[in-house]
């Protein structure tokens, strides 16, 4: 999978360029084959998407596929790059939302199954059976503040002058 410098380079202007230009259904995705990643039919692929730079070939969005703005799908965690990248495929249908994380671990695949959703703001490092909604817990409240966090407030001061609250204190605020 090695890659002279100028393809490289040449990769990472089209991904700067998909990332950047208008174009969800078709300009993004012509940018994204023209780097390597295997798309299948019509996809959308909102702003500010990024897509695996360093192997964009290990990347496999197929027709009807969705991926939300600013999401975020990365094929490799190696920072040396000595071991194989995983590989991320994307079925028919599936749906990632705004401000998801899809990350493949090294010669591993990731599958988001057909019609699968993955809620927005969600991290993904375990393939999605089809047709499953999923995503993160809603936002839980952890403490109080009694030292607000101002551009004038010492970090030492804003941690000691946060509270615990309690789980039962938690259960009752969401009910």
């Amino acid at each position: 999978m090695s890659k002279t410098l100028p393809r490289r380079i040449f990769n990472r202007i089209l991904h700067l360029m998909a990332r950047f230009l208008p174009g969800s259904t078709n300009l993004r995705p012509f940018l994204h084959r023209l780097r390597g990643v295997k798309i299948c039919g019509r996809v959308f692929i909102g702003d500010d998407v990024y897509l695996e730079n360093e192997y964009p070939e290990c990347v496999e969005i197929h027709d009807g596929a969705v991926i939300g703005l600013r999401s975020t799908v990365v094929a490799h965690t190696s920072v040396a790059h000595t071991r194989s990248p995983g590989k991320i495929v994307i079925e028919k249908q599936a749906i990632i939302t705004a401000g998801c994380l899809i990350v493949c671990a090294q010669e591993k695949t990731l599958t988001i199954g057909e019609g699968a959703v993955i809620s927005a703001g969600s991290t993904v490092q375990n393939s999605i059976p089809p047709y499953t909604l999923c995503g993160m817990p809603r936002i839980k409240a952890f403490g109080k503040i009694t030292v607000p966090l101002t551009f004038d407030t010492e970090q030492e001061d804003f941690t000691r002058g946060l509270k615990p609250i309690r789980a039962k204190e938690r259960e009752g605020e969401s009910s």
